[in-house]
């Protein structure tokens, strides 16, 4: 049995949410089909005490924005889950969840879509994936080789210190969700060790305003991928919304206790090994800092704005320590009984039986157009803008894509 319809948007976070905005205002047919819940990742995926990275300000979909009391506070995961909440009820959306997409493929015979559930199939003249970059949690081929006893959780599965077994932690990846989850098992009185990778440190706030408020200002927001091919390579900035939003310095967390170590390069009989090059990846890190104040400086004086009152001008990277951080860790000499591997995700679009993907399973698109007629990718990063994949930026791309569909 199957049901024929205009649009079927796959994914009902605020990318398809902000297409169905555009295409309702279009009087475009279309329905959102949720596997779980509205904002299901956020609900079900992220840690209890997660904050959204950005001032509350910057969060807002097409026609709604957000009205608490604290816009430039950095509101909890539950926060922005009420937001996405209130957003589907506002804009009405057609929405059906609990429905997990099988497979998407061409109807044979017809320029159509099928796209099948594990109930009703659909039968559609656009099918827009909506699904986000956060899909299949990565963890490298390590994992595999650690001690059956030794607990392993990605990131996307932690929720406190709680449920981890009595001992050390091993943090593995330095990236925003690394450094949040580090500070807080410093908290819970963990011993920790962090393995150091790439990242980019910026301030949390400069001359009295937020890092967020200057990228936006200084047109960082609107930069193009075909402006800065290389961008998709560039580590996002390291901030964080926790405790009230603050710096995150990692050579800060070796004076709490924290054992610093390089990138993780293997493990076998217990033991991991790790590249001597922390000293290095903390010295890129620092790159990101310079950069950013060098051209916020420019974009101030530029602007004609007030020189920032000095107690408003964060410190600067304590660059000139050194470390040494050990090659090898023996788990079960360390006390260390669980690993969290913060350590990403990667899209997964299995369920596309379409040609539209690239050698490496990237997809292929233009602005989020994809060479396949009638399929549509929505709310990745760098789709087209640095803001392609966040709350302020997803409406931009969803509105042209509705407009594609409509002229379609």
């Amino acid at each position: 049995m199957s049901e024929s319809i205009e649009t079927v948007i796959v994914g009902g976070g605020q990318a398809g949410l902000a297409l169905s905005y555009h295409l309702r205002a279009l009087g475009r047919e279309h329905v959102i089909l949720e596997r779980g819940r509205v904002a299901e990742r956020w609900r079900s995926e992220r840690w209890d005490s997660l904050t959204f990275q950005f001032p509350s300000w910057s969060i807002e979909l097409p026609g709604h924005a957000y009205r608490g009391g604290d816009p430039e506070g950095f509101a909890p995961r539950d926060e922005v889950v009420r937001f996405l909440d209130e957003y589907r009820d506002l804009i009405r959306a057609p929405l059906r969840t609990g429905v997990t997409v099988r497979a998407v493929r061409r109807k044979p015979g017809s320029p159509r879509l099928r796209v099948v559930t594990d109930g009703l199939a659909y039968e559609a003249a656009h099918v827009v994936a909506a699904t986000g970059p956060y899909q299949e949690p990565v963890r490298p081929a390590a994992a595999a080789a650690l001690p059956p006893e030794i607990v392993q959780v990605h990131s996307s599965r932690y929720r406190n210190p709680g449920p981890l077994p009595p001992g050390g932690v091993l943090v593995v990846g330095s990236g925003a969700s690394g450094c949040q989850i580090v500070e807080e098992l410093l908290g819970a009185g963990r011993t920790v060790y962090l393995s150091v990778g790439r990242h980019r440190r910026v301030p949390r706030r400069y001359r009295g305003r937020d890092v967020f408020w200057w990228i936006r200002e200084m047109g960082g927001l609107d930069q193009t991928i075909a402006e800065h091919p290389e961008a998709r390579q560039t580590p996002n900035p390291l901030v964080t919304g926790a405790s009230g939003g603050h710096d995150i310095d990692i050579r800060a967390y070796a004076a709490r206790g924290v054992v610093l170590l390089g990138h993780l390069r293997g493990a076998a009989d217990g033991r991991l090994h790790f590249d001597d090059d922390l000293d290095a990846q903390l010295a890129k890190g620092d790159e990101g800092w310079t950069a950013f104040r060098t051209s916020a400086d420019d974009y101030a004086r530029r602007a004609g704005l007030e020189p920032p009152p000095a107690h408003t001008e964060p410190a600067a990277p304590a660059g000139t320590r050194r470390f040494t951080s050990p090659p090898l860790l023996d788990l079960r000499a360390a006390g260390v009984t669980s690993v969290v591997w913060a350590t990403g995700f990667r899209a997964d679009f299995g369920w596309i039986d379409l040609p539209a993907f690239d050698t490496a399973g990237e997809p292929r698109h233009r602005r989020g157009v994809s060479p396949c007629a009638g399929l549509y990718f929505l709310g990745l990063p760098w789709l087209h803008k640095l803001k392609s994949s966040v709350l302020c930026g997803v409406g931009e791309d969803a509105q042209h894509l509705a407009e594609r569909i409509a002229a379609r």
